[in-house]
């Protein structure tokens, strides 16, 4: 935790609000450094009414981690904007209701911890007071809890803990750097969904696996099925774990 961070609870009030009225409005959309998870890519790019090929193409760029050689997809650096957010607007964001789970945190951070006995996951959570927003010290009456409800970020955290889960295993299975071929299957089954999709139902890529009916049918039209499918093949291309549709 850092000097800017202070631990907070669930119950503790959040005195905190963004809104137009605040002189830094859309300050902190202006100046990004902003990595995107899969079920971001799904709910920007469904919003948008694009392919997520189109979407990652237009709005992001793609660099891997150094040490891990994960695919790492943050919006894509304008020239004539620096590292404005490509979906702000004078008004504010014009994704709103599909922006990606770090801006609906804001200004909080989330930890979590996984039990190794019972899989269940403890969530902590900390307040970042950064001297440039003007957010702080407004009272809204809510608690953390409540905050945290309004801003619709219980999705987000449950599906980008699956991305968690899986990056905890590829740290313990295999540690060190994915080599090209590997982290290319990590990009396309959790980023690239439609291309995953078209491998799947044009060119029969998971033909080897004898999909359910019923699985194949939802995944030609449901991309929360189908990422789900992406995460369970990529536990089965790089660690070796039985695929289990879903079960």
């Amino acid at each position: 935790m850092t000097e800017d961070m202070i631990s907070v609870r669930l119950e503790n009030l959040m005195n905190f609000n963004c809104n137009c009225e605040n002189e830094c409005f859309n300050d902190c959309c202006r100046d990004l450094n902003q990595a995107l998870t899969p079920y971001d890519v799904l709910r920007l790019k469904n919003n948008l009414g694009i392919s997520s090929p189109d979407f990652l193409r237009t709005y992001t760029s793609l660099h891997y981690g150094p040490g891990s050689g994960l695919p790492v997809i943050e919006f894509k650096p304008n020239p004539d904007t620096g590292y404005e957010c490509p979906f702000v607007t004078p008004e504010g964001c014009s994704v709103y209701e599909d922006r990606p789970a770090s801006c609906r945190m804001y200004p909080l951070a989330r930890a979590i911890a996984r039990s190794r006995e019972t899989g269940e996951i403890t969530q902590y959570f900390a307040l970042i007071e950064e001297p440039h927003c003007k957010g702080f010290g407004k009272e809204t009456r809510q608690t953390i809890k409540e905050w945290l409800k309004g801003q619709d970020v219980g999705k987000y955290n449950e599906e980008n803990d699956k991305l968690m889960e899986l990056i905890s295993l590829k740290n313990q299975i295999l540690p060190g750097k994915l080599e090209g071929a590997q982290s290319d299957k990590f990009y396309l089954a959790l980023y690239d969904l439609d291309e995953f999709r078209a491998q799947i139902v044009e060119k029969d890529l998971l033909n080897e696996f004898s999909l359910p009916e019923d699985l194949l049918t939802k995944i030609k039209t449901d991309d929360e099925v189908l990422l789900n499918l992406g995460i369970d093949w990529v536990k089965f291309m790089l660690f070796g774990i039985k695929m289990t549709f879903g079960e």
